[in-house]
């Protein structure tokens, strides 16, 4: 989900994985316990941005595959399905919009499910950065998806 959120290619994310992992499997020597997923998420990390820096990649223009991704391959009738995928299509466009900071930090927390304190240490921010990433990119989602700013509400 990170390697696919952070390249927008699904093609690019699985040769970052498989890069990933096998950086994984060469340094497994310096790896000092602790959670091996937060490891591995960092080291997946750190290949996007290297592959993005080489091939100066900055502007992705890949979709999000809504039946690859979807939570729930069934659904009870059309007219759920309809809704369910019109949701999912405006939370894509809302994720694509956010700044790639804001993205990662919303991946990981509300896909992958990671601590605040897990998402500091994989990005090697504060975690008040962490903190703060999450409620900007929260308050975009909102306003991209048609909710009203927390200061509109008051």
């Amino acid at each position: 989900n990170l390697a696919r959120w952070i390249m927008r290619d699904n093609v690019e994310a699985e040769d970052v994985v498989q890069e990933a992992c096998l950086r994984a499997l060469r340094f497994i020597g310096g790896f000092r316990g602790g959670d091996g997923r937060l490891w591995l998420l960092k080291i997946v990390r750190n290949t996007c941005y290297s592959r993005l820096a080489a091939s100066h990649k900055r502007k992705q223009d890949s979709e999000f595959d809504d039946d690859l991704h979807s939570l729930d391959g069934a659904a009870s009738d059309a007219e759920t399905l309809l809704l369910r995928s019109r949701d999912a299509a405006a939370i894509n466009r809302a994720l694509e919009e956010l700044p790639t900071e804001f993205r990662e930090a919303i991946v990981m927390r509300e896909l992958e499910g990671l601590s605040y304190k897990e998402i500091a240490d994989i990005v090697g921010v504060p975690l008040g950065t962490v903190m703060s990433r999450l409620a900007r990119a929260r308050r975009r989602m909102r306003q991209a998806l048609g909710g009203k700013p927390a200061e509109a509400r008051q």
